[in-house]
């Protein structure tokens, strides 16, 4: 079976003899959390560190997602991939996979993938944590950035799926710029603004933290409008029945 190995990385896990499916399954780390469960599978996540390069290798094993495509399922992992270059093609910005490979071992499927670690960002999480002491000019170039991710993700016909302030890694650089992790739930996006709602409110629901010029402000990036246009004024009541409709279901 053919194994993905990033050109870029190669000479890294080279050096450190890592760069094999084997090798990487076998090696000894500390996970970063308890591991993910459903059913017989489970799935973990290992932080590894080479040469000052931080990494994630994330391991499963019969941790599978059926769909049509496969209605016996396969590897969360191999959609994850397939997604990570899908938005690589596409121009989204996300993570970087540096290795992904499966086998099949005695009836058990096993998945790896490798991905290089976001550490010259955070996690929107983490400013949202402390909002109100955060700069009025850098609240304002954070929403605008992850207002601006939204839009490219939407432009390309994706639909992310689970676009949550864990998932939107930000770092400085003249202002903010933006990019996506957790790619497993992305699906292209359906036609009319309700498939792009239902995309956005779950941020919005989990960015409480939030005042509503914050929220023009984002809208105002994505749509690409001032943020007292009829174009804003449109999408508030979508998002906020959305997230009405949400918090009942509580």
């Amino acid at each position: 079976m053919n194994d993905y190995l990033c050109a870029d990385d190669r000479a890294l896990l080279e050096r450190h003899g890592l760069a094999s499916f084997d090798a990487l399954w076998a090696l000894q780390l500390d996970a970063v959390d308890a591991p993910n469960r459903a059913g017989k599978g489970w799935s973990q996540v290992f932080r590894l560190e080479l040469d000052g390069q931080g990494y994630y290798l994330k391991r499963q094993s019969n941790y599978l997602m059926r769909s049509l495509r496969h209605p016996f399922g396969e590897p969360s992992f191999a959609r994850e991939f397939r997604n990570i270059r899908r938005y690589r093609e596409l121009g989204i910005p996300a993570l970087q996979a540096a290795f992904f490979g499966q086998r099949t071992v005695g009836g058990e499927r096993r998945a790896i993938l490798l991905t290089r670690a976001l550490d010259d960002r955070h996690d929107l999480q983490l400013w949202l944590d402390d909002w109100q002491q955060q700069p009025a000019e850098q609240r304002r170039a954070l929403v605008a950035a992850v207002g601006q991710l939204a839009r490219r993700l939407h432009d390309a016909g994706q639909n992310h799926g689970c676009f949550y302030p864990k998932h939107i890694f930000l770092r400085e650089a003249d202002g903010f710029d933006a990019c996506l992790i957790d790619l497993e739930k992305t699906r292209p996006l359906r036609r009319g603004e309700g498939d792009r709602v239902r995309d956005l409110e779950p941020l919005l629901r989990r960015a409480g933290v939030w005042q509503e010029s914050d929220v023009r402000g984002f809208l105002a990036a994505y749509l690409q409008q001032p943020e007292q246009s009829a174009a804003v004024a449109h999408w508030l009541p979508l998002l906020a029945a959305r997230q009405r409709r949400k918090e009942a279901r509580k």
